[in-house]
């Protein structure tokens, strides 16, 4: 996946996955909550874009897996977690698709965080 951009095949609107190439940092309530210079960037129509983190570049005792669970026909189904320094605003923060569809095989194992349910995402 290093150099290639992945496009979703059957999608009805424009869906690629693709490394980043930069440095995301996520922090909630003063604490780095992610680090990463591994992330994917998911590009879905005219969405902003999603960063992906790889899960081992999230800090494990910062997350709490809630039983929230949506659905992409795309992508799968999506699990999500809160962030309990974060309080009532950084409930369901984060998904992950941990089973996603092969076409999307490579957001498996990474986390994605909502923007307005952390205090920051910086890119650079």
């Amino acid at each position: 996946m290093a150099d290639r951009i992945v496009k979703i095949p059957g999608a009805d609107h424009p869906i690629s996955i693709e490394p980043s190439g930069e440095r995301i940092v996520v922090t909630v309530a003063g604490q780095i909550v992610a680090d990463s210079r591994n992330a994917l960037v998911l590009r879905e129509a005219d969405y902003p874009p999603v960063y992906y983190i790889p899960r081992g570049d999230a800090e494990p005792g910062q997350l709490t897996r809630s039983a929230h669970a949506t659905y992409c026909p795309y992508k799968g189904e999506a699990s999500y977690f809160d962030i309990p320094a974060g309080g009532e605003r950084s409930r369901n923060a984060v998904w992950s698709y941990e089973a996603p569809y092969s076409a999307a095989g490579a957001i498996k194992d990474h986390l994605a965080f909502y923007p307005n349910r952390v205090d920051a995402i910086e890119i650079g």
